[in-house]
């Protein structure tokens, strides 16, 4: 595909979208949505492939999206899509990744300092890159996240504490099921908790008022983009599952932590093998109890993430001529020091030689 050249006007377009990112997720309470997203179309990196995947927008193409590991995507893309109406040169890859990055700021995480210039491409990557949750833990984890992307273990489970608003997306039943069918998502409070028990074949209100904003979703994904009722029995609903939940669901903090250390079950091998394994239990422990340290390890994990096998071809705007005229004598002083540096380097280096010699 054509490349974006990064210049002025394209900078414009970023800031432009991240304004139109942070309304739209704030109004419609999708950044669980906005999250997985980024971390899915990143996700399909693997360096050594012919298709080597990544953050570059694959995962809008129709074949990427119907995979079983991408359901439920389609409603975060339509959203994306509203942004991308209103820009002419932004790529899908930059604004989905910028989409995971507002995500992120709007409920209260770090500021991820984003880098534009991924290129969008149309060649789907090998299915199943992206990680299992119920999968072997331990091995699995660094299979993907070490080994192929070249991630450290503080990286995997900083990344792991955005699971705070990932997994608020789908439920865990009893069997350890992930599945988008049980999300029952309605209302309009930030500070909300999800009721798993009432399944999407009961909220035909909900979905009627969604159809109406945008084209009809599949039968497993009339959802309305993340709006969480407010539950008394929706906080125990959430312990009888023994899942790794949180009070509030649209928060991005540590709680993740704090609860996954507080349980003994786990629904998911992933959680398990945070516990179990001692290299990665140490950030657990750390991070339950440092809220501010898993928030700026998370940005730096993030940012890592968002920027698998990718090269920005950052281009400055050009310096205008009256402030170009300003800087050349800085750098011919600059340059001046440096030669006579390497002069003086270069006889001191003659005049040892010469006194080894005699």
């Amino acid at each position: 595909m054509e490349k974006s050249r990064i210049d002025e006007e394209y900078l414009k377009e970023i800031e432009k979208a991240r304004r139109e990112l942070r309304a739209l997720i704030y109004k419609e309470k999708c950044a669980p949505h906005m999250l997985r997203l980024a971390w899915q179309d990143a996700c399909s990196y693997d360096p050594e492939s012919k298709i080597r995947g990544g953050p570059n927008g694959c995962i809008r193409s129709e074949q990427v999206l119907k995979r079983q590991e991408n359901k439920g995507l389609d409603k975060a893309l339509q959203l994306c899509e509203q942004v991308k109406a209103k820009l002419k040169k932004v790529s899908y890859a930059d604004l989905y990744q910028l989409a995971g990055v507002v995500a992120v700021e709007v409920t209260g995480g770090p500021s991820i300092r984003f880098v534009p210039g991924r290129e969008d491409s149309d060649e789907p990557p090998q299915e199943g890159r992206i990680p299992n949750p119920h999968e072997r833990g331990v091995s699995h984890l660094r299979d993907i996240f070490t080994t192929r992307m070249g991630l450290t273990d503080q990286d995997i489970v900083a990344l792991f504490g955005g699971q705070v608003l990932v997994r608020t997306i789908y439920p865990i039943n009893n069997k350890g099921e992930t599945s988008e069918n049980q999300s029952s998502i309605k209302g309009k409070t930030d500070e909300a908790t999800e009721d798993h028990s009432r399944k999407i074949g009961k909220t035909s209100e909900t979905s009627e008022n969604h159809s109406s904003k945008t084209e009809k979703l599949s039968e497993t994904s009339k959802d309305d983009f993340g709006k969480i009722e407010k539950s008394s029995e929706a906080s125990k609903d959430h312990n009888d599952k023994k899942g790794i939940w949180t009070s509030n669901p649209l928060k991005f903090d540590n709680s993740y932590f704090v609860e996954l250390l507080k349980n003994d079950k786990f629904t998911l091998n992933m959680d398990k093998a945070l516990v179990e394994d001692r290299k990665f239990r140490k950030y657990v422990e750390k991070y339950a109890k440092d809220k501010d340290a898993f928030l700026k390890d998370y940005e730096v994990a993030h940012k890592k993430l968002s920027e698998l096998g990718f090269s920005s071809p950052f281009m400055f705007p050009k310096v205008p001529p009256e402030k170009l005229e300003q800087i050349k004598p800085k750098a011919k002083r600059v340059l001046g020091i440096l030669m006579v540096s390497v002069a003086i380097l270069g006889y001191l280096r003659k005049r040892k030689s010469n006194q080894l010699k005699t």
